[in-house]
C-alpha cells in the first residue's frame, strides 16, 4: 500500500513537472521588425505578438505586450516628435487611447516595471479603424523617406503609425 502511494505521489510530480515545461514552452517567441535607412543604418524593435486575455491594452495604461516591453535597437540618432533618441537598446511602451495612441520611449530595458520617470519621450501616434481585426499585435517597419521610417502598429480594431527620423 505505500509502495502505491509512493508510486502515484511520483507520477503525480511528474505529471507536475510536464505541465510546467509544457506551459513554458507554450509562451511565443519575440518576432523583430526593421527598418534599414538609405545609408545602411537599420533600426528594429522586438516583441511579443500574441497577448493573454490579461495583457490586452487598457485606455490610458502603458502596455507591454507578453508582459515585456517592446525593445527598440538604434545604432544612430533617432529623432521622434522633436525629440533625440540616442543610439542604444530602450523599451517601448505603448499607451492606448480612445481618440489616440501615445508611443513611450524610456531608457530602461532592465525592468518589466514601467518607470515613466524613465520616459525620453512621449509621442503621439495617428490612429484608424482597420476593416478587419488584427487577432494578435503586428508591428510593421517601411522605409518612407532618405531618413525616415514609419512604424505601423495593428491590434484589434485599431492600426496606430508613427514616424522615426534618423538625424
Amino acid at each position: 500500500m505505500l509502495r502505491r502511494a509512493r508510486s502515484i505521489s511520483f507520477s503525480l510530480i511528474l505529471l507536475a513537472i510536464a505541465t510546467v515545461f509544457a506551459l513554458a514552452d507554450s509562451k511565443p517567441d519575440p518576432v523583430t521588425t526593421a527598418c534599414s535607412f538609405e545609408d545602411g543604418n537599420e533600426i528594429s524593435i522586438r516583441y511579443i505578438p500574441v497577448l493573454s486575455d490579461k495583457e490586452k491594452p487598457q485606455n490610458g495604461k502603458p502596455w507591454a505586450p507578453g508582459g515585456s516591453p517592446m525593445v527598440l535597437f538604434t545604432p544612430v540618432d533617432l529623432i521622434l516628435d522633436k525629440t533625440q533618441v540616442a543610439p542604444g537598446a530602450k523599451s517601448l511602451y505603448i499607451i492606448p487611447g480612445k481618440n489616440q495612441w501615445t508611443l513611450a520611449v524610456n531608457k530602461n530595458v532592465n525592468e518589466k516595471i514601467y518607470d515613466e520617470h524613465q520616459d525620453l519621450v512621449r509621442a503621439a501616434m495617428e490612429i484608424g479603424e482597420l476593416s478587419a481585426p488584427a487577432r494578435e499585435l503586428q508591428l510593421t517597419f517601411a522605409h518612407t523617406g532618405t531618413k525616415q521610417c514609419s512604424l505601423r502598429t495593428d491590434y484589434g480594431k485599431t492600426g496606430a503609425w508613427i514616424e522615426f527620423h534618423e538625424k
